[in-house]
């Protein structure tokens, strides 16, 4: 049995609706072939149900934190994790529902429940899917695009794979919350994961390789170090982890890490893999059409996401980029572009938003200060702690700063960084200066509502001209 079509798709996320939608808007025939849960990652296991836990979390502490406020008292009793994460499960079901399952049914392009692997030559390639119930179908296409997306991935430690270790996505699935837990990790899902199990009730060590958010700012660094250790969260630096090991009388997970030269060992009930994300691309035939990987498994790509094989493409995840959602969404639109109306557009990351949803968040968009220094321009550059936004004040929660990085001989913002509530949509903000090439004195000078999170860009750039201590209320 064989079909044909425009393009096919090998995935369900983010990444393949964007291209789904985007071809089928130009009156292309679509298959989208998928071989576990509809929808991807980021519904089923990602974003959707860890930050809808991450809230859950932050509310339970906000109750037992809301003392920072006089004569208000509010206490936070135990988590009922049984009912949270059935109410959690509920949501991606119903968000599965609505925007994937009745997005692809009123677009009306097929959708396949099967494994998919690649046939045929490299100037002839076919996809052979092969369903639960054993149905073969070759699918020949036009074009192809993967989108499979990406899967936690677990460091090489001697011992793991014998503790029943936690991933980002099993942890999603705990119906109790251990009492100690040990998080191997300092990046995004880390720190995440990290701060979610210690507002739920957990006692939590981090093992970290290097520092918190390692590609960001030191001083962001520090400063979510600072509020977890307000937290109770203990943040191991400079650990390498030589182990991991289960005690067979007590139970407990034992890590045996090398810090900073002197060897320790960290017990905890449970330990959380949270070393990286790979990209699935196993058991899809690429070498037989001509598609070269990288040394993660992911797809090698051009500028315009076009595989070494001219009609096959990749998006999102799998292609060893940013792995947030809106990176893979705006992939899967573009490739369509590209294959079908030759507009050879490209990626551009100069102006992504980063955000981390921690409780302050961690956000930033642009160039870092190393990045300005490595790239030979002569930076400028100011650190603004919260203590000066009058938002913050307000909220009583001046835990956090914001950062911004000039050219110094234009005055351009080149980067903006941000430890604060709502820091996203401070780089949201940042985004929009950047793509204006605005200088700092153009922003000192912008309109900011007064009392707003967003106000602190504008004092920022105030503080490398003025001593903001000596503002009135408004800024100015």
């Amino acid at each position: 049995m064989g079909s044909k079509v425009d393009l096919a798709i090998i995935g369900s996320g983010g990444a393949a609706f964007a291209a789904a939608i985007r071809a089928t808007g130009l009156g292309k025939s679509v298959a989208m072939i998928e071989r576990s849960t509809f929808g991807g990652t980021c519904v089923n296991t990602g974003c959707i149900p860890s930050k809808s836990l991450l809230a859950a979390a932050e509310a339970r502490h906000t109750a037992a934190d809301v003392a920072r406020f006089p004569g208000i008292t509010a206490t936070a009793g135990p988590v009922d994790m049984p009912v949270l994460v059935g109410a959690t499960q509920s949501l991606v079901e119903s968000l599965r529902s609505e925007k994937y399952e009745d997005v692809a049914d009123a677009y009306g392009w097929r959708v396949l429940y099967a494994d998919a692997s690649f046939a045929g030559t490299p100037h002839a390639p076919l996809l052979r899917t092969v369903t639960g119930d054993g149905e073969v179908e070759t699918i020949k296409a036009d074009h192809y695009l993967i989108a499979t997306g990406s899967a936690p991935w677990a460091a090489p430690i001697p011992g793991l794979a014998t503790v029943d270790y936690l991933t980002s996505t099993t942890a999603m699935e705990l119906t109790e919350i251990p009492d100690s837990l040990l998080v191997l990790g300092g990046g995004y899902v880390a720190m995440e994961q990290a701060q979610l199990f210690a507002r739920l009730g957990a006692q939590v060590t981090m093992l970290v390789r290097s520092r918190l958010a390692s590609n960001e700012e030191p001083e962001a660094s520090r400063a979510l170090e600072d509020v977890f250790a307000d937290e109770g969260i203990q943040v191991v630096r400079l650990a390498e982890v030589t182990s991991v090991v289960r005690d067979p009388d007590s139970g407990r997970v034992v890590a045996t890490a090398n810090v900073s030269g002197t060897e320790q060992e960290l017990r905890a009930d449970r330990v959380l893999v949270a070393t990286g994300r790979r990209p699935v691309t196993e058991g899809l035939n690429l070498d037989a059409v001509g598609v070269n990987t990288g040394q993660n498994g992911e797809v090698t790509v051009t500028d315009q996401l076009q595989s070494t094989n001219r009609r096959v493409w990749a998006a999102g995840d799998v292609t060893g980029h940013y792995e947030f959602v809106y990176v893979a969404a705006q992939h899967g639109a573009m490739i369509v572009d590209n294959a079908f109306t030759s507009t050879h557009r490209t990626i551009d990351y100069a102006r992504l938003p980063r955000v981390t949803f921690t409780s302050p968040a961690l956000a930033a968009v642009g160039m870092t200060e190393e990045d300005v220094l490595a790239a030979g321009i002569r930076c400028d550059c100011q650190v603004l702690p919260l203590a000066y936004v009058p938002r913050a004040l307000v909220n009583r929660d001046t835990r956090g700063l914001i950062k911004i990085v000039v050219d110094a001989d234009t005055g351009r913002i080149l980067g903006l960084t941000a430890v604060a509530k709502d820091a996203g949509e401070l780089a949201a903000a940042g985004v929009y200066i950047l793509e204006g090439e605005m200088t700092l004195e153009q922003v000192s000078r912008s309109w900011a509502p007064y009392l707003t999170m967003a106000e602190g860009i504008k004092i920022a750039a105030q503080s490398f001209t003025t001593d903001v201590s000596k503002l009135s209320c408004c800024a100015v």
